[in-house]
C-alpha cells in the first residue's frame, strides 16, 4: 500500500509540472483520474490592435467553467510569461479575443517549444486576427481573419456531433455572432467540426463550405478554435459556453476528442496492385480477399495476408462499345457456397448479356460450374450505355443496372427520340422506356439454389409480367453504372450518367446532366423524357426537326413505334441530386471539373468491435461516399437522424485519383478504390491501378515505385532496376527489399540492382520498401524470360492528326514480333491483329469499331453537340503466340486523332486563363498577358491555317501558336481585334505552314507586359484536309 500511495503521489507532481503529456485517449483518460486540481488553464488576453468589450465576460465565463469542471483558470495580458518555466504551469493557453501582434520572438520560440511539448491551445474568435507575420502561428490557429459583416444571426451546420466541443449541439445551431471569413479554407489541414450556412444570413464570401469551428493535432500538441464568442452576449449562451468547455477540456488532454478525422495528412494512398488494365468492379470476400475484374474477362484475386495478386480467371468475352465482363460479386454466403455472380457479354455473334453464377474454390474459377441465371438481349451494332455493377440486399435479392445501350451521339446532346423506321438504335423509348425490354433498368432478382431466379415482391410491376417484365425494379435510367445498397435498410443508391448538351434548347429540351438518386421502393425515373428534377424534354421530331411540346413527367406516354410495352408509365421521379457541365447552380458542393460522370458509392458504418487500427474513424459512420469518375473526385454525403442530408463535403483532396470507377469498404474499415488511370485519354495522367486508403493518423508508409529497363526478351535476360520515385513522407530512413524469382526470398537490398534471368518463364519482381517505422509498401514488376513483346507501328493516321467529323479515316499497321515474325513477311496473319476505333469523351472511350486486319478504315461518327470534348482513338494490339516456358505476350498502340474544331477549354495544360459560362456556352476569359493553353498530342499534317473566334472589349493582342513550351518554336502570330463587346465574337484566322512531326501544340496570349483582361476564345479550328477523306 505504501509503495501505492508513493506512486500516486509521484505521478500527481509529474502531472502537475506537465511531464505526463502523452496525447492518446488512454494517457488522456488518466489524467482525468488524478486531481483535476493538478490541471491549470491559461487566458492571454493581450491585443494590439481592436479591443474587444466581451474579454470580461469571456473570463468570467470560463473561470466559472473551470470551477465546475475540475481546472483552474489564470488571466494576463502580460506577454513575458511566455517563457518555458510559466509556461510549464499550463495544460492549455487560451488566445482569447487577441488582436495583432502580442508576441515577441524570443516569446513565440518558447510558446512553440510549450505546444511541441504536447500542450494544448485554445483560440477564441479574433485569435484569428493575431500573428499574420508568425507562420507557425497561422498553422496552429489553423487561418486567419479575411474580414466579416455586421453581427447577424446565421445558423451553423454540426458535422461532428462525437467531439466534445459539439456533441451537446444540435445539427443546425442558430445564433448571432460576428461571422468571420478566413483567408483560406483549413479544410484538410484541420478537423472542421463545423461549418457557417451562408444562406441564412448576408455577407458571407466563402461559399458552401465556410468553417467556423475546427481543431487539430498540430507540432505535437492540440489547437482548438470557435469562431463565436464575438459579444458578451454568447458568454451567457448556455450552448455557447458548453461548446467553449468542450475545446478547453480538449485542448487540456482531460477529454478526449479525435481531431484527425478529415486531415488530409491522417490518410494514406496505398497503390495494391498497377498492373491492371481496364480495371471495373471489386467485391470483398468475408475473409478480406478481394477479387476485382476487367472488362476484359480477367477476374482477379488480391490476398491482403501476403500482399499478392493473381488471376483466378479468364472469361471469353466481347468488348464491343461498352461491354465485356461489366460485374463481378461475391454471394452474401461466399465463405459457405464459393459462389461469384457476373454480368458479362459473350464473345460470338449473340447480342446479349448474361448474368451467370460461378464456383470459386481455391483461389480458382471454374469454368464448368456456370450456371445463367438471366439473359438480356442488347445490340451490339451502335454504342452505347451498357452494363454496371450488380448488388445485393440484405434479403439476398440481386441488383442488375444495365442502360439504355442506345446511340446517344446523333441526337446533339438531348433525349434520343428518332421515331424513324430503321432508327430504333438511336431511340431511348425503345429500352428504357419500355416496360417490356430490360434496357435502361434496375433489375432485381432473387437467385435461386438450383441457379435459376425468383420475382421479390414490390418489383415495379406484376410479376404475371402483362403490364412488363417483372424483374425491373427500377426504370427510366440512361446509364445507372454504379449502385450501393444500405443493408441496414436496404436502400438503393444509383447513378445515372446523362446527355452532352451544354445549354437549354427551346426545340429540344433542358441540357445534359449527371444524376444521383434512392429508392425505397420501385419506380420509374423519367429518362428519356425528363431528367435532373423532372426538367422535361421536347417532344422531338426528327424527320421534321420540329418539337409538339414538353413531355409530362407526371403522366409519361410512350407512343414511340419502337415500344412493345405498356404506353401509360409511371409518374417520373425527379432526381435527389443533379449537376451539369461546369458549376451547378442547385449544388455547388459538386464541384466542376473536366467532364461528368457520377458514381454511387458505399455507406460507411463504423465498428468499434473491429480491432483494424486503419479503418475510418467514427466521425464517418452512416456517411455515403459519391465520386465521379471524370472528375477524379469524391465527395461526403452526410445525413442527419432522420436520414435528411444535411451536408455535401469533399473527402481528401489532396489524394490524387484519375478515374475512380469503383469505390469500396473492406472488412478492416479502410477504403478501396478501382482507378481506371488514363487509358484511351490523350489528356489524363496516371495508371489504373488498385488502392487502399488507410486511417493512419498522419504517421505513413513509405510511397514504393519500381522500373525496369526491359520486361520480356530471351533468356538469359539481363534487367536493370530503379526504385526511382520511391520516398516517405514522413522523411524516415529506407530499406529495400528485391525479390526477383521467389516472393519470400530477398535477392538484394539495393535501391537500383541488376539481375539476370538465366531460365525461361514467367517472373514477377517484388520490391518492399521499409521505413525505419517498420512501415512498408510493395511494387511489383512482371517479367517474361523466353518470349519478346511485339511492337507496333502505326504507319497512318498520325499521332495527333485531325479528321472532320462524318469523313473517312484510313489506318495502316505494321506489326513485328521477335519470336513470332512480322505482319510484312507474312509470319504473323494480320487477321490475328485487332484494331479499335475508340470514341473518346471526357476521360472516357466508347469502342465505334472494332475490326481485324493490318488495312482498313472507320468513319468518324457526326451529329455530337459542338460543347463536347470528343476525341478519337485508334487502338492496335496482338497477341503473340507465348512459348511453353512463357505467356503470351499483348501489345498495344495508341494513336489519338483531334477534331479540326477544339473548344478551348477542352485544352490538355493552361496557365492562367478561367473559364467563362454565360447562358450554357462556354470560353476562356479573364485572359492576361503570358497566359496559355496547349494541347496534346497535335500533328500538323495537311493542315493549312489556324482559325480563332475572339472577342474583347478590353485591349485586344495576339496569339501565338508555338511548339512544345510557351516560348518554343513560333508557328504563327494572329492579331486579335477589339469587338466592342466580352460576347461580341469575331473570326479571325492566320496562314501556317506545317511543321513536321507530332508536338503540344500551345497558345500564348499577349499584348504588353503586365496588361490584363486581353480578350475572350470560344474555339480554335485547324483548317485543311487533315487525315480524314469525305
Amino acid at each position: 500500500m505504501r509503495k501505492l500511495l508513493v506512486f500516486l503521489i509521484v505521478f500527481i507532481l509529474l502531472s502537475s509540472i506537465g511531464l505526463v503529456t502523452n496525447d492518446t485517449q488512454a494517457a488522456e483518460s488518466t489524467s482525468t483520474a488524478v486531481k483535476t486540481t493538478s490541471t491549470k488553464v491559461l487566458l492571454f488576453t493581450k491585443t494590439d490592435d481592436f479591443r474587444h468589450d466581451s474579454i470580461p465576460a469571456a473570463i468570467e465565463t470560463i473561470k466559472e467553467l473551470g470551477k465546475s469542471n475540475g481546472f483552474e483558470v489564470d488571466t494576463t495580458e502580460n506577454s513575458s510569461v511566455f517563457t518555458d518555466q510559466e509556461l510549464s504551469k499550463y495544460k492549455a493557453v487560451v488566445f482569447l479575443l487577441t488582436t495583432g501582434d502580442v508576441l515577441n520572438e524570443s516569446q513565440q520560440a518558447a510558446f512553440e517549444r510549450y505546444i511541441k511539448a504536447g500542450n494544448g491551445y485554445v483560440g477564441v474568435h479574433a485569435a484569428a486576427d493575431t500573428e499574420y507575420d508568425w507562420k507557425w502561428y497561422g498553422g496552429l490557429v489553423g487561418a486567419y481573419l479575411k474580414k466579416h459583416p455586421v453581427d447577424q444571426k446565421a445558423t451553423i451546420i454540426v458535422d461532428d456531433r462525437t467531439h466534445p466541443s459539439t456533441s451537446m449541439l444540435p445539427q443546425r445551431w442558430e445564433r448571432t455572432d460576428e461571422w468571420y471569413d478566413y483567408q483560406i479554407n483549413p479544410r484538410g489541414n484541420v478537423h472542421v467540426l463545423a461549418r457557417l450556412d451562408e444562406s441564412t444570413y448576408s455577407g458571407g464570401t466563402m461559399g458552401i463550405d465556410h468553417p467556423i469551428s475546427w481543431c487539430s493535432r498540430y507540432s505535437g500538441g492540440r489547437s482548438w478554435y470557435t469562431g463565436g464568442g464575438h459579444s458578451a452576449a454568447s458568454y451567457s449562451e448556455p450552448l455557447f459556453q458548453q461548446h467553449l468547455l468542450g475545446g478547453i477540456l480538449y485542448a487540456t488532454g482531460l477529454k478526449y476528442g479525435d481531431c484527425d478525422a478529415t486531415v488530409d495528412r491522417s490518410f494514406e494512398k496505398v497503390v495494391l496492385d498497377n498492373n491492371t488494365t481496364d480495371p471495373i468492379q471489386m467485391s470483398f470476400a468475408p475473409d478480406g480477399r478481394l477479387f476485382y475484374i476487367e472488362r476484359n474477362g480477367k477476374i482477379k484475386l488480391y490476398n491482403p495476408k501476403n500482399s499478392t495478386t493473381k488471376i483466378v480467371g479468364q472469361l471469353n468475352v466481347s468488348v464491343i462499345g461498352d461491354d465485356g465482363l461489366m460485374s463481378g460479386i461475391v454471394d452474401p454466403q461466399f465463405q459457405h457456397n464459393h459462389w461469384f455472380y457476373t454480368l458479362y457479354s459473350p464473345a460470338g455473334s449473340e447480342d446479349i448479356y448474361r448474368v451467370s453464377r460461378f464456383v470459386i474454390k481455391n483461389d480458382q474459377l471454374d469454368m464448368g460450374s456456370e450456371k445463367v441465371l438471366l439473359r438480356i438481349p442488347i445490340q451490339r451494332k451502335d454504342c452505347c450505355h451498357g452494363g454496371g455493377g450488380m448488388a445485393f440486399d440484405s434479403k439476398g435479392n440481386l441488383y442488375i443496372p444495365i442502360g439504355d445501350n442506345t446511340n446517344p451521339f446523333l441526337s446533339d446532346g438531348f433525349a434520343p427520340l428518332d421515331e424513324r423506321a430503321g432508327q430504333a438504335v438511336k431511340d431511348s423509348q425503345h429500352t428504357a422506356a419500355n416496360s417490356n425490354d430490360l434496357r435502361g433498368k434496375i433489375l432485381r432478382i432473387k437467385p435461386t439454389e438450383e441457379g435459376s431466379y425468383t420475382i421479390p415482391d414490390g418489383n415495379l410491376f406484376s410479376k404475371d409480367g402483362k403490364e412488363g417484365r417483372p424483374e425491373i425494379y427500377i426504370m427510366g435510367v440512361r446509364n445507372p453504372f454504379r449502385i450501393s445498397i444500405d443493408t441496414t435498410n436496404d436502400r438503393l443508391y444509383f447513378s445515372d450518367v446523362g446527355p452532352d448538351a451544354n445549354a437549354d434548347d427551346p426545340n429540344r429540351g433542358p441540357r445534359g446532366y449527371d444524376e444521383w438518386n434512392y429508392a425505397d421502393s420501385a419506380g420509374n425515373y423519367g429518362w428519356p423524357y425528363c431528367i435532373a428534377d423532372n426538367k422535361a424534354y421536347q417532344d422531338y421530331n426528327f424527320a421534321t426537326s420540329s418539337s409538339s411540346g414538353p413531355f409530362d413527367c407526371s403522366h409519361p406516354t410512350n407512343d414511340s413505334p419502337n415500344n412493345t410495352g405498356t404506353k401509360v408509365l409511371p409518374a417520373a421521379r425527379p432526381a435527389w441530386l443533379w449537376y451539369p457541365y461546369g458549376d451547378s447552380a442547385e449544388f455547388p458542393q459538386l464541384t466542376n471539373g473536366t467532364g461528368r460522370t457520377a458514381m454511387a458509392g458505399p455507406i460507411y458504418r463504423f465498428n468499434s468491435n473491429n480491432k483494424s487500427d486503419i479503418k475510418l474513424p467514427q466521425y464517418y459512420n452512416n456517411s455515403l461516399f459519391l465520386y465521379d469518375f471524370s472528375r477524379g473526385w469524391i465527395k461526403e454525403v452526410r445525413f442527419d437522424e432522420k436520414g435528411k442530408m444535411i451536408s455535401i463535403l469533399p473527402f481528401l483532396s489532396s489524394i490524387k485519383l484519375s478515374n475512380p470507377v469503383d469505390v469500396q469498404f473492406g472488412p478492416d474499415g479502410a477504403m478501396y478504390v478501382l482507378d481506371y488511370g488514363a487509358y484511351g485519354d490523350p489528356s489524363a495522367s496516371g495508371e489504373a491501378q488498385l488502392i487502399k486508403i488507410r486511417y493512419t493518423l498522419g504517421a505513413n508508409a513509405p510511397i514504393a515505385a519500381a522500373q525496369a529497363s526491359v520486361i520480356s526478351g530471351k533468356a538469359p535476360l539481363t534487367v536493370k532496376f530503379t526504385s526511382k520515385g520511391t520516398y516517405d513522407p514522413d522523411g524516415d530512413k529506407l530499406t529495400y527489399l528485391w525479390s526477383f524469382t521467389k516472393d519470400n526470398i530477398v535477392n538484394s537490398r539495393l535501391p537500383n540492382p541488376t539481375y539476370t534471368f538465366r531460365k525461361p518463364g514467367n517472373y514477377t519482381v517484388k520490391l518492399k520498401v521499409f521505413d525505419s517505422t517498420g512501415r512498408y509498401s510493395i511494387v511489383r514488376i512482371p517479367i517474361t524470360v523466353g518470349n519478346t513483346l511485339p511492337t507496333i507501328k502505326v504507319e497512318e493516321p498520325v499521332d495527333g492528326g485531325f479528321f472532320e467529323w462524318g469523313e473517312q479515316v484510313n489506318y495502316r499497321v505494321v506489326v513485328t514480333d521477335a519470336e513470332d515474325g512480322s505482319t510484312t513477311s507474312g509470319k504473323i496473319p494480320c487477321s490475328k491483329v485487332t484494331v479499335d476505333a475508340l470514341l473518346g469523351h471526357d476521360q472516357h472511350t466508347h469502342t465505334t469499331k472494332e475490326q481485324k486486319g493490318c488495312e482498313g478504315q472507320f468513319t468518324a461518327l457526326n451529329g455530337h453537340s459542338d460543347g463536347d470534348n470528343l476525341f478519337y482513338v485508334v487502338n492496335v494490339s496482338y497477341t503473340d503466340k507465348g512459348t511453353a516456358q512463357s505467356n503470351a505476350l499483348t501489345a498495344t498502340r495508341q494513336i489519338t486523332l483531334q477534331p479540326k474544331r477544339k473548344q478551348a477549354e477542352h485544352y490538355t495544360n493552361m496557365d492562367g486563363v478561367q473559364l467563362r459560362d454565360v447562358g450554357g456556352i462556354k470560353y476562356l476569359g479573364f485572359i492576361d498577358h503570358g497566359d496559355w493553353i496547349s494541347y496534346n498530342p497535335v500533328n500538323l499534317k495537311n493542315i493549312n491555317s489556324i482559325q480563332y473566334r475572339v472577342a474583347s472589349a478590353g485591349k485586344g493582342g495576339f496569339i501565338e501558336a508555338r511548339l512544345d513550351s510557351p516560348d518554343g518554336t513560333l508557328i504563327a502570330k494572329a492579331t486579335v481585334p477589339v469587338t466592342g463587346g466580352w460576347q461580341n465574337f469575331v473570326d479571325i484566322s492566320v496562314p501556317i505552314t506545317a511543321p513536321e512531326g507530332t508536338h503540344e501544340l500551345y497558345f500564348v496570349f499577349k499584348n504588353r507586359a503586365g496588361d490584363q483582361s486581353l480578350f475572350n476564345i470560344d474555339w480554335i479550328q485547324f483548317n485543311g484536309k487533315g487525315i480524314s477523306h469525305p
